[in-house]
């Protein structure tokens, strides 16, 4: 794996002896990080047409994934910054702010769902999610923190680099295995945790005044707990696929699919550590 960032440079050292870009198949029992045997037995980064990088394309490398990383993420903190300022939530205002924010959240969802039923990454979609998500985390923030709970925003904030930083070292440290079971468990609890909030804004909307009970109180924190919880383990899993993606040689624009999936996965992670800070705060 080639880097020059300090904190990724071991990953996977014995990896660079490797083809790069040279979609194999892995000896039974066996896989690319040492995990038990089943999790792959065939490249996760290749369809079964590859047999090599495309046309002109060079493999990615984990310094591609930091910079793309830091600019979908640099776009979303910079965009929530000026709409921050640009859209002010007092009494006055607060109404079209709060309805601009929902609209530039209506877009973001749909480009994200643009760019993950497309088979090629595209930076446009990637970064006109990043800035959409970024003005209406600006709004929604400011809200919280005029209204709600002052302060917050920046404990939320050092709350999401502090999960993102326990799983980069429990990963690291291969406390953390990734496995086929791992993601299918995943996938399952996410998808019941989302038909939660679907089922809570339905009652909401409908007149059931508090929904499920997810914004107040205890079960509110604790619903709030295993989001950041799941978005933890999703980090894991867009890891996983980095790593992969370097140890297979997957083309160079690759780089980008990684940076969109790490970006919505610290986006979910913020507004669980924002619901459980405010939660607390507005309880105490």
């Amino acid at each position: 794996m080639r880097t020059s960032n300090p904190i990724f440079s071991r990953w996977g050292a014995t990896r660079d002896a490797r083809p790069v870009g040279a979609y194999h198949r892995e000896p039974v029992g066996a896989t690319v990080d040492g995990s038990p045997a089943g999790d792959y037995r065939t490249n996760p980064c290749a369809s079964p047409a590859d047999t090599g990088l495309r046309a002109g394309s060079t493999a990615v490398t984990m310094d591609d994934v930091i910079v793309r990383t830091a600019t979908t993420l640099g776009t979303v903190a910079l965009t929530a910054v000026l709409s921050w300022l640009l859209l002010p939530v007092d009494e006055a205002n607060i109404g079209r702010s709060y309805s601009l924010a929902v609209g530039a959240a209506v877009v973001a969802f749909v480009l994200s769902m643009v760019q993950a039923f497309k088979r090629t990454p595209s930076p446009a979609l990637i970064l006109g999610y990043a800035a959409f998500e970024g003005a209406f985390l600006g709004v929604l923030s400011s809200t919280v923190s005029t209204y709600i709970a002052p302060g917050v925003v920046v404990q939320a904030v050092l709350g999401t680099f502090a999960v993102a930083a326990g799983v980069l070292i429990a990963y690291r440290m291969r406390w953390i295995r990734v496995t086929q079971r791992f993601a299918g468990f995943l996938a399952a609890a996410a998808t019941g945790f989302l038909l939660l909030l679907v089922a809570d804004s339905l009652f909401t909307a409908f007149g059931a005044g508090n929904g499920l009970g997810f914004h107040s109180g205890g079960l509110g924190i604790v619903f709030g707990v295993i989001g950041i919880l799941l978005g933890a383990a999703f980090l894991a899993l867009d890891l996983k696929q980095v790593e992969d993606a370097v140890a297979y040689g997957a083309p160079r624009e690759e780089a980008w699919l990684a940076a969109f999936g790490l970006t919505t996965t610290l986006v979910w992670i913020y507004l669980e550590v924002l619901r459980v800070l405010t939660i607390f705060k507005s309880d105490n």
